[in-house]
């Protein structure tokens, strides 16, 4: 009977050591580290995959102020999944040309919110190439407004601002554009 309870206590603490172990596996370079709990896709470490947007982005060195805005805004792991998702992505320079103090304020954590909504606005649902769109087309983004595209002097802008590069992504595609969309008032 001790040996039947030692045998079984043995049994027990090795299994739920187990269980609560890290673990990794590696494939093709591709290493994903897994708790008791869930691994959230932008966890996914992937060296040879094509990049996802948030993954564009954060290798930009045009992009910084981008990521931090979507760090803070908690978005990472939303645009980090399937998509697809056309992402039109403010420099640097873009944000520089907002009211001084503006992104600092959109920064703290009481105004994660609106950071939110400025960020959806610059996302569409689908895959919008730059050969497929088309002056006065309107996109609905992901923050429930729309946006309309123009063509100007053989530019492409959408709402104000010019795509001035675009980055296919594996969960869509990235254009880079000059200008912060900023959503309309809501009345």
């Amino acid at each position: 009977m001790r040996k039947t309870i030692l045998a079984f206590t043995v049994f027990t603490v090795t299994t739920m050591a187990a269980c609560n172990e890290k673990k990794s596996t590696t494939d093709n370079n591709a290493t994903t580290t897994t708790t008791s709990g869930s691994t959230m896709q932008s966890e996914v470490k992937d060296d040879l995959s094509q990049k996802n947007v948030v993954q564009i982005a954060i290798g930009s060195p045009d992009h910084t102020t981008l990521v931090k805005a979507v760090q803070a805004a908690e978005l990472v792991n939303a645009l980090s999944n399937t998509g697809p998702f056309t992402v039109f992505a403010p420099t640097n320079a873009a944000f520089d040309k907002l009211p001084a103090g503006t992104v600092e304020n959109l920064l703290k954590p009481e105004n994660k919110d609106a950071l939110a909504d400025i960020l959806q606005y610059h996302v569409s649902l689908g895959v919008f190439k730059v050969e497929s769109l088309e002056d006065g087309q309107i996109l609905g983004q992901v923050n429930g407004g729309n946006i309309t595209i123009t063509k100007k002097d053989g530019k492409i802008m959408i709402g104000g601002a010019s795509i001035i590069a675009s980055v296919p992504a594996s969960n869509g595609i990235v254009h880079v554009i000059d200008g912060v969309l900023l959503p309309p008032a809501q009345k």
